[in-house]
């Protein structure tokens, strides 16, 4: 996929991700997953940012609501949990294993950064370090890809419940 391939995204999503993150989103390509309310939850951004960083991180959670409940299922420990079990379960360590190689595969069609070259993200393949790399990949892919994203977002309450996630104050950990 070529950058003059890409459909441009539409400008009420960017102003969205913007008031979701407070400040401008940059490299997104796509909105590769919507909360139950419509607005952006993931999106997908290029390897490169527009300013030449190096950036691994192609799903990046930016609804508030999600990024903040993830956030309690860091605080109460669920990394070191997972990474636990990844060393007790040989096949759930060969299925997130290729949870990293598909992340690489759909990073590399939208570019090639050498500096970041089979550095995927959220401590794939052989630990848990980010979990909201690991939900954001599973809410943008699909169930059965990411084993441990898939986990952590079913431990997750309903964000959405409060209302459109647009449109609240709480501040976002993650930096696109």
């Amino acid at each position: 996929m070529t950058e003059h391939a890409r459909p441009a995204v539409d400008p009420a999503d960017l102003a969205a991700i913007e008031q979701q993150l407070g400040r401008l989103p940059r490299g997104v390509v796509e909105v590769a997953a919507r909360c139950p309310c419509g607005c952006p939850a993931v999106v997908r951004t290029l390897p490169r940012l527009p300013d030449g960083t190096p950036f691994p991180t192609t799903y990046y959670a930016t609804c508030p609501r999600l990024t903040s409940a993830i956030g309690t299922l860091e605080a109460d420990g669920m990394m070191r949990e997972m990474t636990e079990q990844l060393t007790a379960d040989a096949d759930l360590a060969a299925t997130y294993r290729a949870a990293h190689d598909d992340y690489l595969r759909r990073r590399s069609e939208l570019g090639n950064v050498p500096e970041i070259e089979g550095i995927s993200a959220g401590g794939m393949p052989d630990r848990v370090k980010c979990l909201h790399v690991l939900v954001a990949h599973s809410l943008a892919v699909g169930p059965g890809v990411n084993p441990l994203g898939d986990q952590a977002l079913a431990a997750l309450p309903q964000w959405w419940e409060r209302g459109c996630c647009g449109v609240v104050a709480d501040t976002p950990e993650q930096d696109v």
